[in-house]
């Protein structure tokens, strides 16, 4: 198909020079572009997308041209090949879908304002100029805006503005870089700056709606994190400045644009004297997210996008090393085992998901892939595996070996593999394309056989799964040193076990640290051994217990109810992986209730005797001195008290409300959200809810609109509920960018599920007009997945979504979604009773 076609195969840009002018009033962009670059062909392409193009020149000649909408092209005939100068006049719309070039809105003393910013990865740039739109297709590029300017207004791009003339603002010429990281925006925006070691200046910028100490903290993290990064990678970083940007309408969550990082403000901006822990812990990886990628994907770029998780698996990783190096005492590599882990767990057992390299062509699909569960957080964690295998000396060494070769050029997995097995003497290729080119990962069955202590692999299911023999290359991570270091075949036999459990003086384990991507399966004697030393196991071997019998469960591979009777051993540690991964498992016994049964009174039952000794240790409000270990389990511990409908703990919240009613945004964010959801549940009125709606529209507090969404989508006043729908498609209330909370937050609440799969059924075509195209459309489909359990919900969803399984960028979803829910309703059918009974037995 033409369409499918690499441009860059026939013309290759050299440099470009953009000028725009851009006009708010009218919602209307001016360009012009001149691209210089070698034609290998007569017959070239650009792309283009929504543009309306007067004229295209070669050489200062008029060509002629015709737009092929359907592969996004100007097609263009020349007279000759070889070097050439294009000049293509145009203009183009600002929209509101947060793609290209489009307006942010936001408030500020009740006056309606806006900056424009820019979104251009994947495939976006080419709705604001013309171009070889792929990422191969480097070159440099000269940058001159006008806008309809008025005095105040600041403008700042991925280059220093060097000149002002007749209102254009002139950019500094780039480095070598690929289309979709140019970015730039305007409007009235403050700043705070500083500068690095080495000289590199560090700037946050934000609206006015926020206060200025709302910039201090990403400022320091962003400062910090380049040095660091200069200093392991051995590498400089290669621009003049660094400059993060908080947009008010943000669909990503940040956008590593070389030089200006966009954000949403939420991950960027927080007050500094009344933010959780765990939500700066999520600003700061965030950031250095975004800052690893100047080097890598920026500076070195996928040759394609079927290599994106070459950028993103990489980039989610080092955010961990980069902020467990800044700020050691926060131990983030505890929030990767909670966060990354089980996310690309879950995941990847479901039959038909994609690998982490996957082949993609059509600019429809490329959104598609980002699969922050695989490409992300699975990539991130065979990123890990490879870490623990060679070290970091080998690592840095191999990484500054891949900059020096491919520096302001692109690359390919085999690239990084062949830089990191110089430098380390493994094949590391061979161990990780077993990994990285097949979907799935393996169970390791450990089991006692005739004496002999036997590993098998195969790959783990959840749900129905078509077996095709897959084999790993497994850093097995074994305690008994006699095992091999990469477990590789079908099967293994350690010997005998007593031998080998008398050698090691402890229960036998493998993937100690959980920093291989598998899930162990051991046989009662091997699990009995270990939950006998339980209280021998630190934090994290505790939390892989749990975590690897919750997926056994999940994958019919062991009962719930014989997980059920261990829960209790867990509810006391202090170690907030533990709490999380207990109620992770906690919650998940959720599905195998339904509302106001005997059943969930009985789950509530157990939720209460888990939690009680903790509420009472930790109690409700921040203590001076406490361990960070405290501060992040603590909403946990209360979230479980108030499941359980703990009189104290309702009654407690209620007093914290009373008695700071009328500085609501000033309570302790760790808590904000429980206090005002507890209000709102038990003590809610129309009056208490139109004033935290108001607030919520009001306020540029992101951690307090989160605590206000939580609260106002668990209302159980069906009037409300109806309300706050209302509100779904106002983006004065609800920003397009925030719906997706706000529809997760009402499909949840039993109270309103119905309410909420009408609305999304009813006005899917809104939805799509909205946010469609974006690579937050499909997981609208994934939320609801995570809700629905019963045979009739299976039956609706299958029936609205199957005839969508061939819109573009939902096929996979939408096939995926529905083995999930099948998948979720069969167990339930199979082990609600047995499970439910195991709850009774446990709370008498």
């Amino acid at each position: 198909m033409a369409e499918l076609k690499h441009f860059y195969e026939t013309f290759q840009p050299s440099h470009y020079n953009l000028y725009l002018d851009i006009n708010r009033e009218t919602k209307l962009i001016s360009g012009k572009t001149t691209i210089t670059g070698h034609a290998s062909e007569t017959d070239i392409a650009l792309h283009q997308k929504y543009l309306t193009v007067s004229s295209v020149e070669a050489d200062d000649q008029t060509v002629e041209f015709d737009l092929d909408q359907k592969a996004e092209a100007i097609r263009i005939h020349l007279n000759q090949s070889g070097e050439t100068t294009l000049t293509v006049t145009y203009t183009a719309p600002l929209t509101d879908t947060m793609m290209g070039i489009y307006p942010s809105y936001y408030e500020v003393n009740g006056e309606r304002k806006q900056i424009i910013g820019t979104q251009f990865e994947t495939t976006f740039a080419r709705q604001a100029f013309p171009s070889i739109d792929e990422p191969e297709a480097k070159a440099t590029f000269d940058l001159a805006i006008k806008f309809d300017e008025h005095p105040g207004e600041t403008v700042i791009s991925n280059m220093p503005e060097v000149r002002t003339e007749n209102g254009v603002h002139y950019f500094d010429t780039t480095v070598k870089m690929s289309t979709y990281l140019i970015a730039f925006a305007f409007g009235e925006l403050q700043s705070k700056q500083t500068k690095t070691k080495s000289g590199v200046t560090v700037g946050v910028f934000g609206t006015k709606a926020h206060q200025a100490k709302e910039l201090d903290f990403a400022l320091d993290i962003a400062k910090r994190s380049i040095e660091f990064y200069e200093d392991f990678y051995h590498t400089p970083y290669p621009l003049p400045h660094s400059w993060q940007l908080a947009l008010p309408d943000f669909s990503a969550g940040a956008m590593e644009n070389w030089g200006l990082v966009t954000y949403r403000e939420a991950y960027l901006l927080l007050d500094p004297d009344n933010t959780a822990l765990e939500t700066k812990q999520l600003v700061a990886t965030v950031i250095a997210h975004e800052l690893a990628h100047q080097w890598f994907g920026d500076l070195v770029t996928m040759k394609w996008w079927d290599d994106l998780w070459l950028n993103e698996s990489f980039a989610n990783m080092m955010e961990y090393v980069a902020v467990d190096a800044i700020e050691p005492d926060w131990h983030i590599w505890e929030m990767f085992q909670t966060s990354e882990a089980p996310m690309a767990l879950n995941r990847d057992a479901t039959d038909g998901v994609q690998s982490v390299h996957v082949n993609v062509e059509d600019p429809a699909e490329i959104d598609a892939i980002f699969d922050s569960a695989i490409v992300y957080a699975k990539g991130a964690r065979m990123l890990v595996m490879v870490r623990a295998l060679i070290g970091d000396d080998a690592l840095r060494q191999g990484l500054k070996q891949y900059f020096a070769a491919h520096r302001y050029s692109n690359a390919t997995g085999a690239d990084l593999w062949s830089a990191l097995g110089d430098a380390s003497h493994l094949d590391v290729g061979a161990i990780m394309n077993s990994w990285l080119e097949q979907p799935g990962y393996p169970v390791v069955d450990a089991k006692v056989d005739d004496g002999q202590l036997v590993l098998t692999q195969q790959q783990f299911f959840i749900g129905d799964g078509q077996d095709q023999n897959r084999r790993w290359q497994i850093p097995l991570n074994s305690n008994d040193p006699q095992a091999p270091l990469i477990f590789k075949d079908a099967k293994l036999s350690l010997g005998d076990y007593n031998d080998v459990r008398q050698r090691i003086g402890e229960p036998f384990r493998v993937n100690v640290g959980n920093n291989s991507h598998f899930i162990v399966h051991y046989d009662e004697t091997l699990l009995n051994d270990i939950l006998n030393h339980l209280d021998g196991l630190d934090a994290i071997a505790q939390l892989q217990l749990l975590q690897d019998l919750r997926l056994l469960a999940e994958g019919s591979r062991i009962s719930y109810a014989k997980v059920v009777p261990l829960l209790s051993r867990f509810a006391n540690s202090q170690a907030t992986v533990v709490i999380t991964a207990l109620y992770t498992m906690a919650n998940n016994l959720k599905k195998f209730v339904t509302s106001d049964s005997p059943e969930e009174k009985a789950l509530k039952n157990l939720f209460g005797i888990l939690s009680s000794d903790q509420v009472t240790r930790l109690g409700w409000l921040p203590k001076a001195g406490e361990s960070n270990d405290d501060q992040l389990a603590r909403p946990t511990i209360l979230s479980a008290a108030l499941y359980a409908q703990n009189s104290e703990a309702v009654k407690a919240a209620h007093q914290i409300f009373t008695d700071n009613k009328a500085q609501l945004e000033t309570l302790s964010a760790d808590i904000r959200g429980l206090v005002l959801t507890n209000e709102v549940k038990h003590y809610g009125s129309e009056a208490l809810f139109n004033q935290l709606l108001e607030t919520y529209r009001k306020t540029s507090d992101a951690s307090y609109k989160s605590s206000i969404r939580v609260a106002l989508t668990s209302t159980p006043d069906a009037q409300l509920i109806g309300k706050l729908i209302g509100k779904f498609e106002d983006a004065d209330t609800i920003k397009p960018q925030d719906l997706r909370g706000w529809y997760r937050g009402v499909l949840a609440n039993s109270h309103g599920e119905q309410a909420a799969w009408d609305w999304i059924r009813n006005d899917w075509q809104w939805l799509e007009d909205t946010v469609g195209g974006d690579m937050e459309f499909a997981t609208y489909i994934t939320v609801t997945t995570g809700i629905f359990k019963t045979p009739e919900r299976l039956a609706e969803f299958k029936a609205f979504f199957e005839p969508k399984i061939n819109t573009p960028g939902l096929t996979r979803e939408i096939k995926m979604d529905i083995k999930i829910v099948t998948t979720r309703v069969a167990l339930i059918e199979a082990e609600k009773t047995a499970v439910n009974a195991a709850i009774a037995k446990a709370v008498h």
